[in-house]
């Protein structure tokens, strides 16, 4: 047993996090190294924590890391929301964010619970899928995107000889920011044929079949800015002639 510096400590909460960090990479060196950047010479000195930030709206991290940036606080590097080829609604406010910010992107529920693997539209193993369960329902997409989507990842997974999971995964390498799934296998085959995305590459046209289907509406003001002559407007008749 070893006692734990943190443990009863009445202090700020952000000594506590820099005291927990630093207990942390002394004691958990190689585990917790990839949580926190600190010394991993296991010297006495303060560590500093890198945090991360899930499921919040893109203007309250905005806002805080520029409160950060004002004091002189540590900022949000890490960003983990729900990122798939059914859910891109995330591309409206919060990839942007992302990409401005230079944030450590994750993405949960990449495969959108199962439903990407087609096994939920007769094209994998009929076991029972969890989004099947009464609890689940209110999570559910809705049915005619989602099988619009479902039918170009098969048509994809047809021409390339590769699961519909890895055609899925493989989509998330063509974003405009890198983003880093996070895998929810149950069983070591279903893992295996995750990491075999990697070994897939898309073609342009695949790449853009998929975001055809999978598409949303921008909503305001992107779609306003995409108007010919709002753009026109916005540059005084002049945006062909500015060298960007």
């Amino acid at each position: 047993m070893v006692d734990d510096p943190a443990e009863g400590c009445l202090v700020s909460g952000t000594e506590t996090v820099k005291t927990s960090a630093e207990y942390s990479v002394n004691r958990f060196d190689p585990f917790v190294s990839g949580f926190y950047t600190g010394r991993r010479d296991r010297k006495p000195v303060a560590a500093q924590v890198t945090v991360g930030i899930s499921d919040a709206p893109a203007w309250w991290i905005a806002q805080a890391n520029t409160l950060a940036q004002l004091r002189g606080w540590s900022p949000f590097t890490g960003l983990q929301i729900e990122y798939s080829l059914i859910e891109r609604t995330v591309e409206r406010e919060l990839v942007p964010m992302a990409k401005a910010l230079n944030l450590g992107f994750t993405a949960w529920s990449p495969l959108a619970g199962g439903m990407l693997t087609g096994k939920y539209h007769g094209h994998s193993s009929p076991e029972q899928g969890r989004m099947n369960s009464e609890m689940m329902k209110d999570f559910m997409p809705e049915q005619q995107r989602t099988g619009r989507i479902v039918a170009a990842v098969k048509a994809v997974s047809d021409q390339t000889g590769h699961g519909m999971a890895q055609v899925a995964l493989a989509w998330l390498r063509y974003r405009p920011v890198p983003v880093i799934p996070i895998l929810g296998a149950r069983k070591l085959s279903q893992l295996q044929d995750n990491l075999a995305s990697f070994n897939l590459a898309l073609s342009a046209e695949q790449v853009k079949a998929l975001d055809e289907a999978s598409g949303i509406d921008p909503g305001f003001p992107y779609h306003f800015y995409a108007k010919e002559h709002v753009r026109a407007n916005a540059y005084g008749g002049m945006r062909d002639q500015i060298m960007a």
